[in-house]
């Protein structure tokens, strides 16, 4: 899309305990939308964080007619923060991608020209992870088991980089509280016939916090989660496809 689109952008970021890191990415969001678009607004979705993250926004909110803020008084799960954020957005198109600034908002313009006529959906995909090595290859692991089990296809399951038209979820209904709604969210837009396109980004160190996910307790919840969401979406297509090839032969 040209600079200057009449076409409106949200922009939100799933926050918890990002107060180090929240700001600059308000105030580069900002920055990088006024180069693509006059209508846009920026969310941030506090998830009930513990440090000074509340007081940070609440001055950005202040000082930023742009900026939205919406507080959950207690963590919801990042599934909860991002259905927050899809409800909480108002216009044409949505963009996310997670507080912690281990994304970088100047790649947004890759992935808002990339949406031309006829592109529902891009996603990025990270060009090098820049995590330690067990992260590196647990992340490895979880991008093959999902694509495989649930038939995706894409390059970067859990890129939590991605623009989207607002209309998808005029279709697609998200339920997830957990981790897991990148994946039901990919798997759903992909079944409901959504043309998603591909970019890369890059991907940096975490200068602030750690991760919600990398331990084993959140790891054996997320198993739980992405078994329930494989027996309520991709155990009935692969029965179906069982039963119509069985007719097909009759």
């Amino acid at each position: 899309m040209e600079p200057g689109s009449d076409k409106g952008i949200s922009v939100f970021f799933p926050a918890y305990n990002d107060g180090g890191t929240i700001a600059s990415m308000v105030l580069s969001a900002i920055l990088v939308l006024q180069s693509l678009t006059d209508d846009y607004e920026v969310i941030v979705v506090n998830d009930g964080s513990s440090d000074y993250t509340k007081e940070i926004l609440d001055e950005l909110e202040e000082r930023y007619d742009p900026v939205r803020i919406v507080h959950h008084e207690r963590n919801r799960g990042y599934g909860g923060a991002l259905r927050t954020g899809f409800a909480t957005a108002s216009k044409d198109f949505i963009f996310y991608t997670d507080g912690d600034a281990q994304y970088d908002v100047r790649d947004l313009p890759a992935l808002w020209e990339e949406m031309r006529d006829g592109v529902d959906m891009v996603q990025g995909y990270k060009i090098d992870r820049s995590d330690p090595l067990h992260r590196v290859v647990i992340g490895r692991i979880y991008h093959w088991m999902t694509n495989l089990a649930f038939g995706l296809h894409l390059k970067d399951v859990d890129c939590d980089f991605r623009l989207m038209r607002s209309s998808i979820f005029d279709d697609v209904r998200l339920e997830s509280d957990s981790g897991v709604i990148c994946v039901e969210m990919m798997k759903k837009i992909r079944d409901a016939g959504f043309e998603i396109s591909e970019v890369p980004v890059h991907h940096y160190h975490r200068a602030y916090g750690k991760s919600q996910f990398f331990n084993i307790g959140r790891i054996l919840r997320v198993a739980r989660d992405l078994s329930k969401l494989w027996l309520e979406l991709r155990l009935p297509q692969l029965l179906g496809r069982d039963v119509r090839t069985y007719e097909h032969e009759q």
